[in-house]
């Protein structure tokens, strides 16, 4: 059955990022949206689940930048829909250190507005799963930065990313949140 409705309201640029709690690994609440850990800022990346090996490679490639993050006081944290042994699972392929959550809700991925897939087989996953997301939320729980996409091949290079989040956070640059205007 094909559609041509969007799943959910695509989050903007500025606006409040929606109240939200994951569970991680360690089996701990976590609220999307509300640095941690002496942070002042947070980026929440949604992936698409173990199934996906441009998830895996792209979270392990996210790893190598964790200290420049946190150095910046951005907090760091990976979700899906994917069941907790799902991700016990694909936590076996991942060299990463942040924190994963696990068990997004269908109701949760309409907040966020990513999109979202139907599996094209059981073997690939048992759910329907969220496409790729990255939401960079700052001090006040505002939406800084934001990218949706509709596959696993369309995201920032994390190269540019984390320098764009530098810049953005040095004070002395007064960078404002940008895709603010309403015509």
């Amino acid at each position: 059955m094909t559609t041509n409705a969007s799943y959910g309201k695509k989050l903007s640029a500025g606006t409040d990022f929606p109240v939200m709690n994951v569970t991680n690994l360690d089996d701990h609440t976590v609220e999307l949206g509300k640095p941690r850990d002496g942070s002042d800022w947070q980026m929440i990346v949604v992936y698409r689940g173990k199934h996906c090996p441009i998830c895996t490679k792209y979270l392990n490639n996210l790893e190598s930048k964790r200290t420049t993050l946190l150095d910046m006081g951005v907090d760091l944290i990976a979700v899906s829909a994917d069941s907790k042994e799902q991700l016990e699972e694909h936590i076996k392929d991942l060299d990463v250190k942040f924190s994963m959550g696990y068990g997004l809700s269908q109701d949760q991925l309409q907040q966020l507005g990513v999109y979202v897939s139907d599996p094209r087989s059981p073997e690939e996953t048992d759910h329907p799963f969220a496409e790729p997301g990255l939401f960079v939320v700052n001090q006040e729980g505002k939406i800084l930065a934001v990218d949706v996409a509709n596959n696993p091949f369309c995201r920032p290079d994390i190269e540019t990313l984390v320098n764009g989040l530098q810049f953005v956070k040095d004070p002395d640059n007064d960078y404002p949140i940008r895709g603010t205007h309403n015509s």
